[in-house]
């Protein structure tokens, strides 16, 4: 490992931010898991008066531990060593950099990007950060049933090099997190981007299995280890939830069988370039049959054509953000339904990925 390169054994910063980069709460998830592990207390924030639109983000009542009500303001803050770790050995996280690893948690601001960015890489800065590790979560046509995959990118050529990781292509909207990105290299501190794949047909409830997807390839890229808790058992419960959702659908098993399939082929040792495209236009032709369908087709969210590849690689297909048909007898189940209950997770099978979760890869 490139020592230059900062993520294994340096001074890490890691980023997750609510909303638009966090499909399915999973990368606000995986950071704010770490940030419980290890005891990190505030050590910067922001003033949310000059990011913030509180009719777009708006402040929350919580009941605090003695009954009394309290608000708390959307923001934006730097979580570093200085409290109590839990005391559970098998909870700890272990391993290079552990003992200065830092968070950065919060919200999306609604204005002011380049100073908002700015404020945070100089508290980075002033905190000796080495690398910064951001972590995102994109809607995707991924089957819940196969390992979610996560995609690996950095702008930074020692870090490609030193990680194997590639740079995306991507041109189009972004989300903070590349603002983030951009300020830190330009700072002189590398940067590495994690974006989690989670399906798009569960999208309005967390997703424990992308959670873990991203602490499994944060661990390879870092070399820490980071206990994962009741997050196996919940990831499980997550699976089953979907399975019994669309156990009496024809559609929906249908819909959910081809994304196996395509993804399947791929994952195949004797899987090809040509094979991998003759099953990605295989699957584009059978969604062109769903009635309703019609095709792929855009939402309201922008697509990432560098993760579309990716996905075609991992045996998916690109981003659709209203699938739109593939049932209305899927709206009708969950109309019924309401949800579906599990141990640690409450979800629903919908057609439309929620707006508030990024559909495409902003790196």
């Amino acid at each position: 490992m490139d020592q230059r390169a900062g993520f294994e054994g340096g001074r890490l910063l890691v980023v997750a931010f609510e909303g638009w980069n966090d499909a399915g709460e999973a990368a606000t998830g995986a950071a704010k898991l770490l940030a419980e592990r290890l005891g990190l207390v505030e050590i910067a924030a922001v003033d949310p008066e000059l990011y913030f639109d509180y009719q777009f983000t708006r402040p929350t009542v919580v009941m605090g531990d003695d009954g009394s009500r309290r608000l708390e303001w959307p923001g934006a803050a730097i979580l570093g060593p200085g409290g109590a770790p839990t005391d559970e050995v098998d909870e700890q996280v272990t391993g290079p950099g552990a003992d200065t690893l830092h968070v950065l948690l919060g919200a999306e601001p609604a204005r002011s990007w380049k100073g908002f960015a700015a404020e945070l890489v100089d508290a980075a800065l002033t905190a000796d950060i080495e690398g910064v590790v951001l972590l995102g979560a994109m809607l995707a046509d991924a089957p819940h049933t196969r390992p979610l995959s996560v995609f690996a990118s950095s702008e930074n050529r020692e870090v490609r090099d030193a990680l194997g990781v590639e740079r995306s292509s991507y041109e189009g909207p972004v989300g903070i997190l590349s603002v983030i990105a951009d300020q830190a290299e330009r700072a002189g501190i590398p940067t590495v981007s994690l974006w989690a794949s989670v399906p798009h047909y569960v999208h309005n409830a967390p997703s424990p299995k992308a959670v873990l997807a991203l602490l499994g390839k944060l661990e390879e890229l870092t070399g820490l280890s980071i206990p994962r808790g009741t997050l196996e058992t919940e990831a499980q419960a997550w699976e089953a939830g979907v399975d019994a959702l669309a156990a009496d659908d024809e559609d929906m098993a249908g819909y959910i069988t081809q994304l196996e399939q395509a993804r399947d082929a791929v994952d195949a040792p004797e899987a090809s370039g040509e094979a991998i495209a003759q099953e990605f236009e295989r699957y584009r032709h059978e969604l062109d049959r769903v009635p309703g369908i019609g095709g792929l087709h855009r939402g309201p969210e922008p697509r990432d054509p560098a993760a579309d590849d990716q996905h075609v690689r991992h045996g998916q297909a690109p981003v659709t953000a209203a699938a739109g048909g593939f049932a209305a007898s899927i709206r009708s189940r969950a109309s019924r339904a309401g949800s579906a209950t599990a141990p640690g997770t409450v979800m629903r099978l919908t057609t439309r990925p929620a707006t508030s979760s990024s559909s495409t890869q902003a790196r």
